[in-house]
């Protein structure tokens, strides 16, 4: 099974996605899954505009989500480490919002996100770095004081726009449901040059492993590849929150399970993680339409669900406990 990991996710998202666009609130026959030429207008309609690009959007976003994850904890050399539990994500909103509050196009959600993710990122690192190695409590400890700090001006825009902070409120929670063609194109550009990047640095983010002084004996400037990466994963987590809102967990569920499955090498945990994210955000996307359908359950509270007792579990193993 650990040699064939990658076809059996690929196999994984093709039926996970079929299954997705046949079922929901109104059900697409199979036979007109398979002959969509001949099927009704409105049956295209609901494929090609809202279920396909729902689909590419959660499989390119659980993507981002979960490469981000595997460089974030190499970076804080850290297994608590995801951008979701220590605030990088949750600074993302406030650009997003802002861009929202005053009505910019689709592409500013991402720059705006961008630029307030990267800033806490670095704030982050500073405050819990202490002589080279990140503390877990210490780490865990400024990730929610940065979300309670980005959380008050997130609540504050949201005061200031009155009857449409409801659009916020369920963005907020992780939702899929505006996902569109634009959006899926804006979203590919920066998944692709991220996984492109971090592979690249796969060697270097191995050294790691071992310690910053290790890693410096062996040739890695230490500190601009941590900036370099960092920066990377600023740039993808607020591009997927902008789009997405909050969708926690899949950057600590995906690379500790995938981790245990082909070895902390980062050239196979890399591309096993991103496709294991894809997979992961889908069938949680699918659970989120299908389980109270015609209601919608925010896909952030799914992965919730699933990531809440995972971090419960990490955090006592990390301390000793059982």
């Amino acid at each position: 099974m650990k040699k064939h990991i990658s076809l059996i996710l690929i196999l994984g998202i093709i039926l996970t996605g079929t299954l997705s666009i046949g079922l929901g609130s109104v059900s697409v026959p199979l036979e007109q899954l398979f002959s969509i030429s001949t099927a009704p207008d409105y049956i295209k309609t609901i494929i090609y505009d809202i279920r396909l690009p729902r689909i590419v959007m959660a499989l390119l976003i659980g993507m981002m989500l979960s490469s981000s994850g595997v460089v974030v904890q190499a970076v804080f050399q850290n297994p608590l480490a995801d951008p979701y539990i220590i605030g990088i994500a949750a600074s993302a909103t406030l650009g997003a919002v802002i861009a929202y509050v005053f009505q910019l196009p689709d592409i500013f959600y991402g720059i705006l996100a961008f630029l307030s993710c990267l800033i806490s990122t670095f704030i982050i690192f500073k405050l819990s770095n202490r002589s080279g190695k990140v503390d877990i409590t210490t780490l865990l400890i400024v990730g929610i004081a940065v979300s309670a700090f980005i959380g008050a001006f997130t609540s504050f825009a949201m005061y200031l726009i009155g009857e449409e902070s409801f659009k916020i409120t369920m963005w907020l929670m992780g939702y899929l449901g505006g996902a569109t063609w634009t959006k899926v194109f804006l979203l590919i550009i920066p998944l692709v040059f991220s996984l492109i990047f971090f592979y690249l640095q796969r060697n270097q983010l191995d050294a790691l492993l071992s310690g910053d002084e290790e890693a410096n004996s062996l040739g890695v400037d230490v500190h601009t590849l941590k900036a370099k990466v960092l920066t990377v994963s600023a740039l993808v987590v607020a591009f997927s929150v902008a789009f997405s809102g909050m969708i926690g967990f899949v950057g600590l569920i995906i690379p500790h399970s995938i981790r245990m499955l082909v070895g902390p090498s980062n050239s196979r945990l890399i591309p096993n993680a991103a496709l294991a994210g894809g997979f992961f955000l889908l069938v949680c996307d699918t659970i989120g339409r299908l389980f109270l359908a015609p209601v919608e359950i925010p896909i952030g509270v799914v992965t919730a669900f699933f990531g809440a007792p995972f971090f419960l579990y990490l955090a006592f193993k990390a301390k000793g406990g059982n």
